[in-house]
């Protein structure tokens, strides 16, 4: 387990239980962890309400939080560990759900997300990000890393539901899931480095691609330097050093190519997006129009912003469908600085709580558990924040607590409730790194 000093070391942490007997008062429950989550919904509430004012959608959001409690304080009294025995059953639900969705799937934006379950919408990607979460997190738990050919093991078990997100096609939602398993993978012992240079192709390929823009000449030196220090980096940290200068030097030499590949699978309005929070006034009535209108919301809000349904953005709806992934523009336009920032910090003491909880676990397996819903929500929300101020590109990905959508409100309860249980179930521990 990933030692609290951080590092690309792969140290172990060895935890050993002390003789405390279990717990099962409610006094037990990690409340400010659970309070942050239903202040932020409460946000979410009074946001949605303005955003969408002519159609019920608040109310919905409320409801998902009063349902959402239900199977949280339900999974909060189930030892964790019980689900070690059942974490595949859940994988492979999660994807006979997603493959629902190829032959049985409801379309809506150019793709197929969501089934229909007894008259309602359910999206079955938000579902699965958790069920790799306890696989990942079991897998991790009975074989921590201490070699670079253990990482694909744990890539394995993320790679089938994320091809199946992917060609719905879900880049926002797929992105998570790679975030989710790198996260862990580092926390479960692999080394910084290992991850850069599974991560390195990636960046080739965005490098040369740059090239091939007007005036992107000076990122064809940029993309050959990159090779170069992979190679570099491999012979340092790989045992098979030959090998490994030779794989990832190559690797990144050919990303180029499978760059402009893959590019082209995407589809048109994923490959817009990708691109034009760069420069959206490419097309303002087009694919740059929702990052437009949602800067001049945000900006327009000054400090203490223009009052709970007083934004004029908002109002007049000029950002469409804004109660979904453009909420953060809501709250950043009637609240104004104050309101922005203080959802960044309860969103940041929701993450410290996770923090906490992985580091005073049990045992591995409650820790990676708390690490891996830690990265869901940080990740969902740096880019979800990002996209809406100009710094990351439009991918659909909600913030968490606070955009609508049932079945992503209900898996983060659901990611709650594991959490709460690593807590509530943990006994007083003593770490020797």
């Amino acid at each position: 387990m990933r030692s609290r000093r951080g590092g690309c070391q792969s140290a172990q942490i060895q935890i050993t239980p002390m003789n405390f007997p279990e717990r099962h008062s409610w006094r037990d429950f990690d409340w400010p962890l659970l309070l942050t989550a239903l202040v932020l919904g409460g946000i979410g509430v009074l946001a949605i309400r303005s955003a969408a004012a002519t159609a019920d959608f608040w109310l919905q959001h409320l409801v998902m939080i009063g349902v959402g409690l239900v199977p949280c304080f339900l999974l909060a009294r189930i030892p964790y560990t019980q689900w070690l025995r059942w974490h595949w059953l859940i994988y492979g639900l999660a994807l006979l759900g997603l493959l629902a969705v190829m032959f049985f799937g409801v379309a809506a934006g150019g793709a197929e997300r969501w089934i229909l379950v007894g008259g309602f919408q359910v999206q079955p990607s938000e579902f699965a990000k958790i069920a790799v979460i306890l696989s990942l997190a079991a897998v991790l738990h009975h074989w921590p890393i201490k070699y670079f050919s253990q990482i694909w093991v744990g890539v394995g078990v993320m790679i089938p539901p994320w091809i199946l997100i992917f060609i719905q096609p879900n880049l926002g939602t797929s992105l998570v899931f790679i975030a989710i398993t790198f996260v862990m993978l580092y926390w479960g012992g692999a080394k910084g480095s290992w991850l850069i240079l599974i991560a390195s192709p990636v960046v080739g390929a965005i490098l040369y691609g740059l090239h091939t823009q007007p005036g992107g000449d000076p990122f064809l030196t940029l993309w050959l330097l990159w090779s170069v220090l992979m190679g570099v980096l491999a012979f340092c940290c790989l045992s098979w050093r030959g090998m490994g200068v030779m794989t990832f030097t190559g690797l990144n030499l050919l990303s180029g190519q499978l760059g402009q590949l893959a590019w082209h699978i995407l589809k048109p309005y994923q490959r817009a997006r990708l691109t034009i929070f760069l420069d959206p006034s490419q097309d303002p009535l087009g694919s740059g129009y929702h990052l437009i209108q949602s800067k001049i919301a945000i900006g327009s809000g000054g400090l203490w912003g223009r009052g709970w349904m007083q934004g004029s953005q908002t109002q007049l709806s000029f950002i469409p469908e804004q109660h979904t992934d453009f909420i953060f523009s809501a709250i950043g336009e009637e609240l104004g600085f104050v309101g922005a920032a203080a959802v960044v910090v309860l969103i940041w003491f929701l993450c410290l709580r996770l923090i906490m909880i992985a580091q005073t676990s049990r045992d591995n397996f409650g820790s990676l558990l708390a690490v891996g819903v830690l990265a869901m929500i940080l990740f969902q929300t740096l880019v979800n924040v990002g996209m809406t101020i100009g710094l990351a590109p439009v991918t659909g990905i909600p913030l968490p607590f606070l955009s609508y959508g049932r079945s992503a409100m209900l898996a983060n309860f659901l990611a709650l409730g594991l959490v709460e249980s690593v807590a509530k179930h943990r006994t007083r521990t003593t770490f020797f790194t």
